[in-house]
């Protein structure tokens, strides 16, 4: 795995983009730059076992290097589960393809503009969807219809579980929250310049919303009952339910 070096000269030359270059270093960046990653992705295999049936199909959608549906392949194969990633950058998909090759072969990639009204189709038969600090890069006004249209996708039962940077709407808090979550960057091994560039390089990109913002989008957006199941200072994680017939 390649070591995230991106903006070790703490200069930014355009917005963050989920590039080649991106996608060689992506799954050290995400285990050094998402507190508890591991943790959650253990916590989603827990609640598919509980909620969802055998058999059935997983979508994650912003699938990125498809390391999540690949240890979810790893702790559920009781399940006979089938796995689907769709993600919009060419360079993703195809290092995740690589390594689905390597490991597993009930996994299938796909290109796919996940805003796209088109996306229903795509996720036709959905068991299960997930979408992991991939929202949070959606236009605030698409928001509410994207989520209505996964509601929409999701069969009778369904599950979607999110998980997100927030904010807190307290404006002192967001700003300790942001100072303890630097601290744990640096932890990790990212320089000041480093943190300050990357901080640069997301902030007309990424938008994150509070808790109970994320979960107005989730019930307004049909789901009969959501709930926070995990949160570490300005990262969250929510499972939401789809109503039975």
């Amino acid at each position: 795995m390649s070591s995230d070096k991106l903006y070790s000269s703490g200069e930014v030359h355009e917005d963050f983009t989920f590039n080649e270059g991106v996608a060689e270093v992506f799954d050290d960046m995400l285990d050094r730059s998402v507190p508890f990653y591991r943790t959650v992705i253990k916590t989603t295999a827990a609640l598919i076992r509980q909620l969802a049936a055998p058999g059935g199909t997983v979508v994650d959608l912003g699938c990125s290097t498809g390391s999540t549906l690949l240890e979810l392949a790893r702790l559920l194969p009781d399940l006979q589960l089938r796995f689907i990633g769709l993600d919009n950058a060419p360079a993703m998909l195809e290092k995740a393809r690589r390594k689905a090759a390597m490991f597993s072969k009930n996994i299938e990639f796909r290109q796919q503009d996940i805003t796209s009204p088109d996306l229903i189709g795509q996720l036709a038969g959905a068991d299960v969807i997930l979408c992991n600090y991939t929202m949070q890069f959606i236009r605030p006004l698409l928001r509410q219809d994207f989520v209505r249209r996964l509601h929409t996708a999701l069969s009778a039962g369904g599950i979607l579980l999110l998980s997100e940077k927030i904010v807190s709407s307290h404006s002192l808090l967001n700003r300790k929250f942001i100072n303890i979550y630097h601290e744990f960057k640096r932890e990790q091994g990212y320089s000041e310049l480093e943190i300050a560039a990357k901080r640069e390089a997301l902030e007309n990109v990424l938008i994150p919303f509070t808790v109970e913002e994320n979960l107005s989008l989730l019930r307004d957006g049909g789901f009969s009952w959501a709930e926070l199941h995990f949160r570490w200072i300005n990262f969250a994680s929510f499972v939401a339910v789809k109503q039975q017939l």
